[in-house]
């Protein structure tokens, strides 16, 4: 059975940083400040109050410092008595315990490079699996918390290396939850959403993130990569996913209007998602545009796929906006070659054109037939 994972460091502030630090939020910034401020408070963030208050996100209050750097010391200096005394009396368990304290209570008050070190020094004198593989998952959760990815992509394979070699059931799905928000954040969405619904029924991982939030992640990054009929059967009907959508209802809207082809109330609910979820978040908002981008074209070419050819005022009642608005849409979607259809503007008609397999595939080898002649003629020039 998986220890208990202590929740630190705290998950929750680094959103609030997030939050204070965006202009565009400052509707939200009164509580994300009171929350920022009791989270240090509460674990003592000496090192990390320093961060956020040299951001300009809290004013510092030198008092508040004075006394949580006195409690930092006193805290450390026991720690340091206790490793000591582990090393010169004690056996490997009790140094690894000794280890393991100090390094938490570094990653509890964010100090990022003692933190790290203490939890790498600890890695090394620990022999159980299960608490190296823990040990693994905090160096990760230090990279999601101060946004450092090189340290969350050294510590992954580790832990998927520990995993491998005999982790428990409990870890082996806290890991999936770990990498697939590592996924979602490098804009991998396929990975990641395969990752977060194969979680969806045994999530534990609440040292990472809320049940709901995790929830409303996996349904809006799959409603993106799902085939619309996984999207029903996976997605929609799944127990978890209906148990939260009463709670986050915008979520419903954007998934089930997306399915029952309600298009303009699709978009709608797209909009609202994008300024209620998507750019407060610190996970999602270097995506945003990304997301909304790629969810209109699922739509668009979810109806046209429907049709041969349509007219331009039909399309854009369908999703209740401007004939303008859908033209210069879908002309620079087709010019990217994201949607396979042609507008007839003389007639005011959108006509697909269903690409052909063979064509795409005889294009491929041409392709890469032309690279491999360029390659041998530039060779045979070395050469000769």
């Amino acid at each position: 059975m998986a220890e208990e994972v202590i929740p630190i460091p705290n998950l929750s502030l680094p959103q609030h940083l997030f939050t204070l630090i965006t202009p565009s939020l400052n509707h939200l910034h009164d509580n994300a400040r009171k929350e920022l401020f009791e989270g240090i408070k509460a674990d003592k963030m000496t090192p990390y109050y320093r961060l956020v208050t040299s951001a300009g996100a809290l004013t510092p209050e030198p008092e508040l410092l004075e006394l949580m750097e006195k409690d930092n010391e006193e805290q450390l200096k026991k720690l340091d008595e206790r490793l000591a005394e582990a090393e010169k009396q004690e056996g490997e368990s009790e140094i690894s315990d000794a280890l393991k304290a100090r390094a938490n209570h570094l990653t509890r008050i964010g100090d990022k490079e003692r933190a790290v070190a203490a939890q790498k020094l600890a890695l090394e004198k620990t022999p159980g699996l299960g608490s190296r593989i823990d040990i693994v998952l905090t160096l990760i959760r230090l990279g999601f918390f101060f946004g450092d990815n090189g340290l969350i992509t050294e510590n992954l394979p580790k832990a998927e290396k520990f995993i491998e070699e005999g982790g428990d059931w409990d870890r082996r799905n806290r890991l999936k939850v770990y990498r697939g928000l590592h996924m979602i954040s490098i804009r991998q969405f396929k990975t990641g959403g395969e990752l977060l619904l194969d979680a969806l029924s045994t999530f534990t991982a609440t040292e990472l993130t809320t049940y709901n939030e995790f929830v409303a992640l996996t349904v809006i990054i799959n409603a993106l990569t799902l085939k619309r009929v996984d999207l029903k059967k996976r997605l929609i009907t799944a127990p978890e996913v209906i148990s939260v959508l009463p709670e986050i209802p915008i979520l419903g809207e954007l998934v089930n209007n997306l399915y029952d082809c309600h298009y303009a109330k699709f978009f709608v609910a797209l909009a609202t998602l994008e300024q209620t979820y998507l750019l407060p978040s610190r996970l999602l908002s270097p995506h945003t545009r990304y997301y909304v981008r790629e969810m209109r074209i699922l739509a668009y070419s979810q109806l046209l796929e429907s049709y041969r050819s349509l007219t331009l005022e039909s399309l854009s009642g369908a999703f209740g906006v401007s004939v303008e608005f859908v033209d210069s849409e879908l002309s620079r979607f087709i010019a990217n070659g994201r949607l396979h259809c042609t507008i007839d503007k003389v007639h005011g008609i959108v006509e697909t054109t269903r690409p052909s397999l063979k064509n795409a595939q005889y294009e491929k080898v041409i392709k890469q037939g032309d690279v491999l002649l360029n390659s041998i003629q530039r060779l045979s020039k070395v050469l000769y």
